[in-house]
């Protein structure tokens, strides 16, 4: 059965059904990047403070900014935006509909659904989930990389923006002037520091074209840390099958594990949801929770995804069954990566990396190492070499995190171990592929690209065991290196 309103109380009884009536919803967010994220996680925290019965002016209005969101609009408004979400827990799965997104905007040339939709006085948050490359950063310098494109033309052309950012701010401009007030800017990527990083987004933008409405930005719209954590697979074939096996014929089912986990600076300038009522944590140290996730859960997926691509292992549980990606995981993050962490409540360092260990070894999960690497270029600089420059700063092991990166620059030269291309799974893989070649007679030329190292090269402590770990990569395989590691 297809999932719609019309639909939902003839929806197989297996399938948990939303306990109140989308009829009496009404918007207070936009939300930009309607990805497989944001649904299994931010849209069922909305939808489970539905079902208590209170903030119902909560609702979500969906958003995109890339050609490519059209078709999931397409996809979504043909089943009145409902969503099947299908938990993968180790002992089982079970289905529920989420009903907490009311509609869809068409995905415009010039946004201009989007700037309308965001100058209603009714929205109060904007939130996003637009991935860690899309929040223009000059990975060199970790500031706003000004001289991009799309940023040139929202500069020159602020009525017909292109990007989110550009959209925020034509919306903020007619709030301003009409007298509506600002609203909540959230972002929902995993970035240190995200509210940071899209204040920064945000402001510096509007001040290429507009210095006053940049500073009543700065001064009147809120951006609030957030860390927020799911393990949310890609949908294809299997998923839409297995939602099949549930009775529901959802075109875009959500497969998820059975752990989320939100924390958030209590900090909105126009009010908000009662989220803590439904398990959101707000706390001032949204930093410290944050850095336990990104260096560990986000890290941790960048040790093992390019040794598993390597093996030619399709899923990251696969990785977590195979002795020596494992023992690399625990020994890296264990001996490198914890011991320079903040502490923070809820779990020990040590207590939180078995969980990220036993989360990612659920075999219900078909999270793809294909999926985990992409992106490196962001992910590498964003969740490993944080952990690199805290080792060096202390003067402790960086052994393992070497191995790391030459782990991922031997899956950039875009061959397995059994002879099998690595199809281009990055942004920047045509200068990574280049590089990653070149690197394979003489190592140091990897560490060169200071887009993403910085000035790493120049550290013989790390230079020196990243060019030993890629040469023994090249010389013996990889799962010689990662032995060679373990008992090291």
């Amino acid at each position: 059965m297809k999932p719609s309103l019309a639909n939902l109380a003839q929806l197989p009884c297996g399938i948990r059904k939303p306990a109140y009536n989308r009829a009496d919803l009404s918007a207070g967010i936009v939300h930009i990047g309607l990805g497989n994220f944001h649904r299994a996680h931010q849209a069922w925290y909305r939808h489970r403070l539905f079902e208590a019965g209170i903030d119902h002016d909560w609702a979500i209005i969906g958003a995109g900014v890339r050609a490519g969101d059209a078709a999931q609009r397409d996809k979504l408004l043909a089943q009145d935006c409902l969503t099947t979400l299908i938990e993968l827990a180790p002992n089982g799965k079970s289905a529920e509909v989420c009903a907490s997104m009311i509609d869809f905007l068409p995905v415009q040339e010039g946004n201009a659904a989007l700037i309308a939709q965001m100058t209603d006085p009714r929205i109060r948050i904007v939130s996003l989930t637009v991935t860690e490359g899309g929040y223009y950063i000059d990975a060199a310098t970790g500031g706003f990389n000004a001289a991009h494109p799309d940023i040139v033309h929202d500069a020159a052309h602020p009525d017909r923006p292109v990007t989110a950012f550009g959209a925020m701010i034509a919306a903020l401009r007619q709030r301003r002037d009409g007298g509506t007030g600002p609203f909540t800017c959230l972002s929902c990527d995993n970035l240190q520091g995200n509210g940071a990083v899209l204040r920064q987004a945000v402001v510096a933008l509007a001040r290429m074209s507009d210095m006053a409405l940049a500073e009543w930005i700065g001064r009147t719209c809120s951006f609030p840390n957030s860390m927020v954590d799911c393990i949310v697979p890609a949908t294809g074939a299997a998923e839409i099958a297995l939602a099949k096996s549930f009775g529901i014929d959802d075109a875009v089912p959500v497969t998820h594990e059975n752990f989320r986990q939100w924390v958030l600076e209590d900090d909105f300038c126009a009010g908000r949801p009662d989220w803590a009522r439904v398990g959101v944590t707000f706390s001032d140290n949204v930093h410290g929770f944050e850095t336990q996730k990104i260096r560990v859960l986000n890290g941790g997926h960048q040790v093992i995804a390019a040794a598993g691509e390597l093996l030619s292992l399709a899923t990251i549980a696969e990785t977590m069954a195979h002795p020596q990606i494992r023992a690399l995981l625990h020994k890296v993050v264990g001996e490198e990566v914890t011991p320079h962490m903040p502490r923070v409540p809820g779990y020990t360092p040590h207590e939180y990396l078995e969980l990220v260990e036993r989360r990612f070894s659920n075999l219900e999960i078909a999270d793809t190492t294909r999926r985990v690497a992409f992106d490196g270029s962001s992910r590498q600089p964003g969740f490993i070499v944080p952990s690199i420059r805290k080792a060096l700063d202390a003067g402790t092991p960086v052994s393992g995190l070497a191995l790391v990166s030459a782990l991922w620059a031997r899956y950039c030269e875009g061959t397995r171990e059994d002879g099998s291309p690595i199809a281009p799974n990055d942004p920047n893989w045509a200068t990574l592929h280049r590089v990653a070649k070149a690197a394979r007679s003489t190592p140091a030329t990897w560490l060169e690209m200071r887009q993403f190292y910085g000035d790493l090269a120049d550290d013989s402590r790390f230079a020196d065991a990243f060019s030993r770990w890629l040469s023994l990569i090249y010389t013996s395989g990889v799962t010689s290196a990662l032995a060679a590691y373990s008992d090291s």
